[in-house]
């Protein structure tokens, strides 16, 4: 059987750095051709990021994007690299009028393959995602070919992400093309959970085209988004061959024997209606060689060390794409500032995370020890500035009582970190939960300000598990335990008045969480939940707070995505909405 060595480039790309990202496709096809590779992948849309949202329907970045591809393609042969099959995904546009009524010219997620100084072929996304967080219905028209190439008399069909999670389209169509290699380029969010999605969906779908199928996914982080990587190989009867680690910037070489190409290239028309696009690259198998990399199936992971990674990852990009270097954040002693304290360091280092505590006349003195331990814990850098003479000045001026007079120290802090901000540039970070997000429990322009939101997609229970998983791992590594232990095990706190705790206004949080999972994560109505045994007045109260607070949420500022549904784009609900829950 004819043998191949691929180069799988599992990496990050930066939205509309169509420059650094072509450079990056150059350096790793270097590596990729002195190691003998005859193909090399890289991830959906590489050239220009993703998802690059709004930026397709601008005619100038799509024509950047395609002359970058060009370039590249000349760039790789002068630089002695152009034997090597480069896949690599870009931003195109349609050369015709779409059947459903889009112009000629509509931008087009693509790929191509480069090879010899010359783009050879290059195939649109075929299945458009429109769920969740992706719109690429808005964005793009889809297209209708079955690509297929032959390298070294191995026939490998082509497809880009949805092209593998949607029935039918290029996956029957591979098989009825013959292809000896299905390659699909990706670039999948990360969710809790979908690494098992994914290997299920590769197995099936290699079965279904039968052939070996190669899965090549993006990592990194963009806005709200993060992608873990988690690449997988797997042959044709979906036993896994190779499966790359999870959020890794890495470049795997793998041998693969695969089946000899029909004499007679196929031609016609495919499953769908899918026209099959054959280009002969090179038609004859490279000489017999010893296999040096064989595959490597990469251990999974604990699902609090993903939930970790997402959350470093997040930070990182956000703050080092955006071109920034340190974050500042308002320690209260609190675990959610903790939490996201240690999450900071791990991101960016100890020595760029600033940390001000801003006690009040209505904050204890373990909570001021707590954010003292928590800075002489990670080696982030402290102050303490108290509100309590700008308190006095608003409240001899105003009168304010009650909620009011609560939420006026919160602004406080939200004021003051932000004129530090201004004054010394570190961008805030917001401390908000999922849990507090979706029934209100935040005070606007207060502990709501900020530029990212680390834990907005985790609720109030996981922000707990995950403080004790960072600190058990500290433990076993011979660390200091980054979170105060007494942040754990306190009562949760705003401590805006005197003995104030959480529960004062809100259900327990192990209650609170299952409900807000059902009816955030899960859209079950009221109904359902009382079904289940829910208590009624707990669920109507619960589902009032979260309808009535969509104002809040909306003003709040982007997070790292975790969850099948976080604030975001994956719920889009009306600020003015006189529906509820079982009225």
């Amino acid at each position: 059987m004819p043998q191949l060595r691929l180069a799988l480039n599992q990496i990050d790309s930066s939205v509309g750095d169509i420059a650094g990202n072509s450079e990056a496709v150059v350096r790793r096809a270097r590596h990729a051709a002195e190691s003998g590779a005859h193909l090399a992948a890289f991830p959906e849309m590489m050239l220009t990021g993703y998802p690059v949202e709004d930026l397709a329907l601008r005619s100038s970045f799509v024509e950047a994007s395609r002359a970058a591809l060009t370039a590249l393609a000349r760039r790789l042969a002068d630089e002695g690299l152009g034997e090597l099959v480069v896949v690599v995904g870009y931003l195109d546009r349609s050369s015709e009028r779409h059947r459903f009524g889009q112009p000629a010219g509509s931008p087009q997620n693509a790929a191509a393959v480069l090879h010899r100084g010359e783009v050879a072929l290059t195939f649109a996304k075929h299945h458009l995602p429109n769920y969740g967080v992706f719109d690429e219905f808005r964005y793009f028209v889809p297209g209708d070919t079955m690509p297929v190439v032959r390298v070294h008399g191995v026939d490998v069909a082509l497809a880009i992400c949805e092209d593998l999670w949607q029935d039918g389209g290029r996956v029957p169509a591979a098989r009825t093309a013959g292809a000896g290699l299905l390659l699909s380029i990706n670039a999948s969010p990360y969710e809790l959970n979908k690494d098992d999605t994914r290997l299920d969906l590769v197995r099936k779908r290699a079965q279904e085209a039968g052939c070996a199928t190669v899965y090549l996914a993006m990592t990194g982080g963009q806005d709200e988004l993060v992608f873990d990587g988690d690449s997988i190989v797997v042959g044709a009867d979906g036993e896994q061959i190779a499966r790359l680690g999870q959020f890794t910037e890495e470049c795997v070489l793998l041998d693969l024997e695969l089946p000899a190409a029909a004499s007679e290239p196929p031609s016609g028309v495919a499953d769908d209606g899918l026209r099959i696009d054959h280009v002969t690259l090179s038609a004859e198998p490279v000489a017999p060689y010893e296999a040096e990399y064989p595959g490597v199936v990469e251990p999974r992971i604990s699902d609090e060390e993903e939930m970790w990674k997402a959350l470093v990852t997040g930070v990182r990009a956000y703050v080092r794409k955006n071109g920034f270097k340190t974050v500042l954040i308002g320690l209260s002693g609190g675990i959610d500032s903790a939490l996201v304290a240690a999450i900071c360091c791990d991101a960016i280092g100890a020595e760029n995370v600033y940390g001000i505590s801003m006690p009040s006349g209505y904050s204890s003195q373990h909570s001021r020890d707590d954010a003292a331990d928590l800075a002489e814990r990670t080696g982030l850098h402290l102050r303490t500035v108290p509100i309590a003479p700008m308190f006095d000045a608003y409240m001899g001026s105003l009168g304010l009582t009650g909620l009011a007079e609560e939420n006026l120290q919160s602004r406080l802090r939200g004021t003051m970190l932000m004129a530090v901000s201004n004054q010394e540039g570190q961008i805030v970070m917001a401390p908000g939960n999922k849990s507090e997000l979706a029934v209100g429990y935040s005070t606007l322009y207060g502990d709501s300000v900020g530029a990212y939101g680390p834990i907005k997609d985790v609720y109030k229970t996981a922000v707990f598990r995950l403080a004790k998983w960072r600190n058990a791992i500290a433990a076993q590594r011979g660390e200091t335990p980054p979170i105060p232990e007494n942040s754990i095990t306190k009562p949760p706190s705003a401590e805006l008045r005197p003995d104030q705790v959480d529960t004062d206004s809100l259900p327990d949080y192990d209650v609170l969480d299952r409900v807000l999972e059902l009816y955030v994560d899960r859209d079950k109505g009221r109904a359902e939940m009382l079904a289940q045994g829910y208590d009624e007045d707990l669920v109507t109260r619960v589902l009032r707070m979260v309808d009535t607070a969509e104002y809040k949420r909306r003003q709040y500022p982007p997070g790292t995505k975790i969850s099948p549904k976080g604030f975001g784009k994956d719920r889009r609900l009306p600020i003015t909405n006189r529906w509820r829950e079982g009225t």
